[in-house]
């Protein structure tokens, strides 16, 4: 998750603050900021480009695979 989507995100999170605890809501914001880092630290995430990589490798595999059974299926009819 890219740092300003934490930005806007924690900025959101300040911003439904009930209205007697406005005068922290900069400590409230920073706050947030810090736990999402945190809990988005500790998931088991890959990269946009990661993901992308791997996608290209499974379809590459699924055409390989789907040519080797039709090849088997061929040999099969002609035995």
């Amino acid at each position: 998750m890219a740092d300003e989507s934490i930005e806007n995100l924690a900025r959101k999170l300040a911003d439904v603050v009930p209205e007697g605890l406005r005068s922290v809501r900069q400590d409230v914001e920073e706050n947030f900021r810090a736990v999402l880092r945190s809990g988005i630290s500790k998931l088991d995430l890959v990269t946009r480009e990661e993901f992308e990589v791997q996608e290209a490798v499974l379809a590459k595999t699924r055409e390989k695979l789907e040519a080797l059974e039709a090849k088997l299926e061929e040999l099969e009819t002609e035995t």
